[in-house]
């Protein structure tokens, strides 16, 4: 089965800015992806390519098999820009059968009231997009990304204006949505986040590829860290394998061991690494 996202390649030039140069990315189908990158390293334009909205210089890119921007490609997408906006007299409700209606869904009000049970948001079925906080309207902007239930769901900055419950709530609904085999591609800042709910990671900078795997295999073994009577000693280089052979040589010199631990590299040193420390 083809990947549900691939981007084969991809460039696209601005004049003489070149924004992608030659990236290539796949989500699998019911995989959550994590896409990281300082300010400017061409994730924004990498997601919109994948809409539709952007034509690359050169390169390939496909939803659900089909041509990004194709007709078939985007009744399979559901999209959440980062600088989105609603128009603030619509209420929820409204704007859900907006979008219904712009998408061809046939959920109707069914469809409407799960999504915004869906983000934590029954209750303000009708209150209008102007009344609502900044977190309430990031909310309903996932819930319109639903709409019409997309294969393929694209995100930039999803959790960027929410508080740690609301946070929480786009956690547990990326995982939700993983169950029911949708796929994800999700652009954020938040590395920790990213961490915490994506299969893979992609890392793009000066827009190319500089770093990809799971979390777990782009953190390093940094050494292992003994705890003992006479303080705590660190042995760089070491790794798990290394651990019993450390606390016995340290139980036969006579000395107590009370724990041991074994070191790893954060996904935020990866990044910082791989980005040559830039975050912004």
């Amino acid at each position: 089965m083809a990947p549900a996202l691939v981007a084969r390649e991809v460039a696209k030039r601005y004049g003489e800015t070149e924004a992608l140069r030659g990236v290539s990315l796949e989500v699998g189908r019911g995989e959550l992806v994590g896409l990281l990158g300082p300010n400017g390293a061409g994730k924004s334009t990498l997601t919109k390519v994948a809409c539709g909205l952007v034509r690359p210089s050169s390169g390939t890119a496909e939803v659900d098999g089909h041509p990004a921007g194709s007709e078939p490609a985007r009744a399979a997408l559901g999209y959440l820009a980062e600088l989105f906006r609603f128009p603030g007299w619509m209420t929820a409700d409204e704007l859900l059968s907006l979008h219904q209606r712009l998408s061809g869904s046939q959920g109707e009000r069914a469809e409407r009231r799960e999504l915004l049970e869906l983000v934590g948001l029954a209750e303000a079925t009708q209150t209008r997009v102007e009344a609502m906080s900044k977190g309430m309207q990031q909310r309903l902007g996932i819930a319109q990304a639903l709409v019409g239930a997309p294969r393929v769901l694209l995100l930039d900055e999803p959790t960027s204006a929410l508080d740690p419950v609301g946070r929480r709530i786009v956690r547990e609904l990326l995982g939700g949505l993983r169950e029911r085999g949708v796929s994800v591609l999700l652009n954020s800042h938040l590395l920790s986040e990213v961490e915490l709910v994506c299969d893979r990671v992609t890392i793009i900078d000066g827009g190319r590829v500089v770093a990809e795997g799971r979390p777990d295999e782009l953190e390093r073994p940094r050494g292992v860290e003994v705890e003992t009577d006479g303080g705590t000693r660190v042995y760089e280089g070491a790794g798990r394998d290394d651990v019993p052979a450390i606390v016995a040589e340290l139980v036969a010199s006579g000395q107590r061991v009370y724990g041991a631990r074994v070191l790893a590299s954060t996904l935020e040193e990866v990044y910082l690494e791989a980005v040559g420390g830039r975050t912004g």
